[in-house]
């Protein structure tokens, strides 16, 4: 009997693609690298103008190297009216505001994780809302009603009200972190006899501490740095934050105390650069192995 011979397939080219595929591949990696260069000197730049000018007599707007290395400048601003004292109030600020909007979160994303609500995903969706509305948008209104309430120049009502305009996203996140805890932990607690409150607070939080910890530094960073709130609900020097009171460095010929100016801004970069390290420390993922057997 005659071999029958197989029919044979059109060919695709790919043989001849995959030839060319390392040659495209080196090159976009050399594009992406030069292209990750630049964004890198958008960033490198300005530090490297801090980092000189914080350590130059004679600092100006120019990126130069100083003649000779001083500490004058960290001399000039280390004092509490112009240094201590408001970075003291970013920090009340900052941590004021993140347990306001933490304790919230979790008091509102516990019924959206756990609880089939009827407008849930209205509610959802207007909370997303939130998260894009612009803080300008609603500071006339804002103004009027401290005003009325008599709150103007009020660290605790700037702390209230800086902590309600980061919640809408610290609903999002809390309740995404607290999706990822087993609702039958919860269960058994309650066959336990443990109420609602009792199982979110001993069984639920304990859990998804590391969830929370990144929504209170999230929340942390953004009031540390917030300028537009304080610099409109404070007026009385000794109540601004750092953010606000870096404006004392500029006179009102137009000058510019560029050296001090570059030593105060060090300073107030440092808790941003720990938080970042604290975070990198504590990692990435958010997991509860070992909470259920089996």
């Amino acid at each position: 009997m005659a071999d029958v011979a197989a029919p044979s397939l059109p060919s695709t080219g790919r043989t001849a693609h995959s030839h060319r595929t390392p040659a495209h591949r080196r090159k976009a990696g050399r594009v992406s690298n030069v292209v990750l260069l630049l964004f890198a000197a958008c960033f490198v730049l300005p530090l490297a103008w801090l980092v000189s000018a914080s350590l130059n007599a004679d600092a100006t707007y120019e990126l130069t190297a100083p003649s000779t290395l001083t500490l004058d400048n960290f001399g000039a601003i280390l004092n509490a009216q112009q240094t201590f004292l408001p970075l003291l109030n970013s920090f009340l600020l900052a941590t004021g505001s993140a347990l306001v909007t933490v304790t919230a979160a979790v008091l509102a994303a516990y019924p959206l994780s756990r609880y089939q609500l009827r407008f849930k995903r209205p509610f959802m969706y207007t909370v997303l809302f939130g998260t894009c509305l612009p803080i300008t948008a609603i500071m006339v209104p804002v103004y009027s009603l401290f005003v009325q309430l008599n709150l103007l120049d009020s660290l605790g009502g700037t702390i209230f009200f800086m902590g309600a305009t980061f919640l809408p996203i610290a609903i999002w996140m809390t309740k995404n972190f607290m999706d990822s805890v087993p609702v039958s932990l919860e269960e058994a607690a309650w066959i336990d006899g443990a109420s609602s409150m009792k199982a979110l607070f001993y069984v639920v939080l304990p859990l998804m501490r590391p969830g929370l910890a990144v929504v209170f530094i999230f929340v942390f960073l953004e009031g540390w740095g917030n300028f537009f709130v304080p610099f409109i609900l404070l007026f009385a020097e000794s109540k601004q934050p750092a953010s606000v009171s870096i404006f004392r460095f500029f006179d009102q010929y137009g000058g510019v105390a560029y050296g001090e100016l570059a030593a105060f801004s060090i300073l107030y970069s440092l808790p941003v650069i720990v938080l970042y390290i604290a975070t990198r420390a504590m990692g990435g993922s958010f997991a509860i192995s070992g909470a259920m057997k089996g």
